[in-house]
């Protein structure tokens, strides 16, 4: 395993006195896809959402390149490389396909570059080269989803974090957008991948953590986790 890109260390998260994450460590080498897998209302959203800097810890530490970043503000977090395609793709409907674009380059390390990204983007979703005048809520849910992949793709990121991005959509997009993970795999971007789909998830990963109750209860190899009993029967209903 290479030098981990993020690290997590002894997370906690409250909401007011209901504690979302206990003590959650997991570190995403750099060039990796790690997958977080579990139930609704395990806390996977609340663990991006810390890492992201939404959510403040109570206690605990979250490390990008070795370097702690609990403290900072998500806009500084942005700016030091890491992306979010968040859940429900949360695009600005009223804004074009251009405009949503523009909007994922006003990182400052994504300025000098935005013309080049553009391009790059375009030609991983012509459909949204073929759509780029038209307004995001008048997209499908894919395209939105698309959209939502090459707005994070325009901030420059080195990591990106993946919040269930299936949710909602039909099989066929699904496996489209997993199609997609595995190519930023390939261009050498660091993935961390929250997601429903337990299958899919550790079939496309290379480490993965099982999240329960807010706590890690197992984790190793991707394809490993997927022949787990304990994994099977309560994922996967095998």
């Amino acid at each position: 395993m290479s030098a981990p890109l993020l690290e997590v260390r002894s997370l906690d998260v409250f909401y007011g006195d209901a504690q979302a994450l206990v003590g959650v460590s997991l570190a995403v080498p750099k060039g990796e896809i790690v997958a977080i897998v579990g139930a609704n209302g395990a806390g996977k959203s609340s663990l991006i959402r810390a890492i992201a800097g939404i959510e403040r810890a109570r206690s605990g530490e979250v490390l990008f390149a070795g370097k702690p970043i609990t403290r900072l503000p998500p806009h500084r977090i942005c700016n030091l490389g890491i992306g979010q395609v968040a859940e429900g793709r949360q695009v600005f409907p009223s804004l074009s396909v251009a405009e949503n674009l523009a909007m994922g380059a006003l990182l400052p390390r994504a300025r000098a570059s935005a013309a080049r990204t553009l391009n790059e983007v375009y030609a991983l979703f012509p459909r949204l080269a073929e759509r780029r005048g038209q307004l995001a809520g008048t997209l499908s849910g894919g395209e939105q989803q698309m959209l939502a992949i090459g707005r994070c793709l325009m901030g420059q990121p080195e990591l990106i974090m993946f919040d269930e991005p299936s949710l909602g959509l039909a099989p066929t997009v699904v496996q489209e957008v997993f199609r997609t993970i595995r190519m930023l795999h390939e261009k050498g971007l660091t993935i961390l991948l929250v997601e429903q789909n337990v299958a899919l998830s550790l079939k496309l990963s290379q480490h993965a953590y099982v999240l329960e109750n807010g706590s890690i209860v197992m984790s190793g190899a991707g394809r490993a986790l997927l022949h787990d009993e304990r994994v099977r029967q309560a994922y996967l209903g095998l």
